[in-house]
């Protein structure tokens, strides 16, 4: 088996596993605050099938990682997409508030789960004996990449531009005009992103939204989470 093999196979169920449950956490959300067109949808499922886009979901993350293990042998950051859970904003028991909240379930859900795997960690550190060095090496490096994968989507959500969740969180705490306005830039909203974090970059090799964003708000993150389930200093 290659060498890369290993981490391949880690960071594609974590990267899955993280897109899937955060856009089951919508429609669960949704259901509970009185809209049920997800689940009649079918999209309150944890089948990943239900939720892949082919661009988003396939496609985008697997040049990323490709790439990071042909360049490092290894992956450092991860980025994608689902396909969006669909919500009736009128069927919703109160509307702007509710689509605060059912935006704030898919990344709240990603934050749990960065925090279960860090906890997991200790489970894999209990049982190394049982796991083998390269089992126990391979289940350590699954909670590592499930951590980075939900802080990154989880926290990459929260950018306050629609259809991003942070953006409908926004809409619902702004006055009526200016969250009108802001909820007209849905359609551009996933154009805007890719023109800014990843053509902009290839023009302009100063440019580098996603480094800073892993740098200054990710991995501060990830010693975090490590330090709050109990890992030392946060530092590994």
């Amino acid at each position: 088996m290659p060498g890369w093999m290993p981490e391949l196979a880690a960071a594609i169920f974590a990267a899955v596993f993280a897109i899937t449950l955060h856009e089951a956490a919508h429609g669960y959300a949704a259901r509970a605050l009185g809209d049920d067109t997800a689940e009649r949808a079918g999209r309150i499922s944890l089948n990943p099938l239900r939720h892949v886009d082919p661009v988003g979901t396939l496609l985008l993350p697997g040049i990323m990682v490709i790439g990071q293990l042909l360049a490092t042998g290894s992956v450092q950051a991860m980025f994608g997409w689902a396909k969006p859970v669909p919500v009736d904003f009128w069927k919703l028991r109160h509307p702007r508030r509710d689509m605060m909240l059912v935006a704030a379930a898919g990344p709240a859900m990603n934050f749990a789960l960065a925090i279960l795997a860090g906890l997991a960690a200790h489970a894999v550190d209990a049982a190394d004996g049982l796991l083998g060095d390269a089992g126990g090496e391979f289940l350590l490096r699954l909670c590592a990449l499930s951590i980075l994968s939900n802080l990154v989507l989880g926290m990459f959500n929260l950018i306050p531009l629609p259809p991003l969740d942070g953006g409908r969180i926004l809409v619902g705490l702004l006055p009526r005009g200016p969250a009108m306005a802001v909820a007209r830039l849905e359609r551009y909203g996933i154009l805007i992103v890719l023109v800014f974090l990843f053509l902009l970059p290839m023009a302009l090799p100063a440019w580098n939204p996603m480094g800073w964003f892993v740098r200054n708000l990710v991995l501060p993150a990830f010693q975090f989470v490590l330090l709050l389930t109990g890992h030392g200093s946060g530092e590994g």
